[in-house]
């Protein structure tokens, strides 16, 4: 029923009824005659719940509800991590103090453990081609290390300087920032240049979807 896949909902993502309330802009009684079944939300507000509460509003009329052998054998399968809705972003650049991520693009669901720590890149250019191609999604974990042979996106340059995905790989005292489209040379980084070079994730998955 509504009232209880809603306060599940709320709960997961540990929010309480007064902020709930203050993020769709009812009362903090609204939502609690929601859960206590003493009234319904109109069919709009169902789906600004779904948004705020990022999860489905099927979900939360109760439609296609996993039964909890499939939610267990879920949890086996993929360790503990589930479909979240991750932050999709157009452009990541340098600046003052770290990296700024621009344009955003709405959300796309991903099967992750730490949601928090990931963003997905809308892909612009052929470099990466034919592997990865233009309007493709990156899923990226924000981390500012990466391994030898990571694709990773990082941004090269002064302030204002625009993340680009790249294969990482380490050459002696040099970093090689490598793409996949042979028509493209390789950017080799040593000495000095390293101070320019920042990383924002590690791309663990890429799909279409523009």
């Amino acid at each position: 029923m509504f009232s209880e896949f809603l306060r599940k909902a709320r709960k997961a993502k540990k929010m309480s009824q007064g902020e709930l309330a203050r993020q769709l802009g009812v009362t903090q009684q609204a939502v609690g005659k929601w859960e206590k079944e003493k009234a319904t939300p109109a069919p709009d507000m169902v789906a600004r719940i779904a948004e705020v509460l990022e999860t489905t509003t099927d979900y939360l009329l109760g439609f296609n509800q996993p039964s909890p052998e499939t939610l267990q054998a879920e949890e086996r399968f993929f360790g503990g991590r589930q479909q979240c809705l991750i932050p999709v972003i157009g452009t990541v650049k340098a600046g003052y103090g770290g990296l700024a991520f621009e344009e955003d693009y709405g959300t796309e669901y991903a099967c992750v453990k730490d949601p928090d720590n990931y963003f997905f890149l809308v892909v612009k250019g052929d470099s990466m081609e034919p592997r990865i191609f233009d309007g493709d999604l990156a899923l990226v974990h924000r981390q500012n290390t990466l391994d030898d042979g990571d694709l990773g996106v990082m941004v090269y340059g002064d302030e204002g300087g625009e993340g680009t995905l790249k294969k990482f790989i380490r050459r002696g005292n040099a970093v090689v920032l490598k793409a996949f489209n042979p028509q493209y040379e390789d950017k080799i980084l040593r000495g000095e240049e390293l101070s320019h070079l920042y990383i924002a994730g590690k791309v663990v998955e890429t799909k279409a979807r523009w």
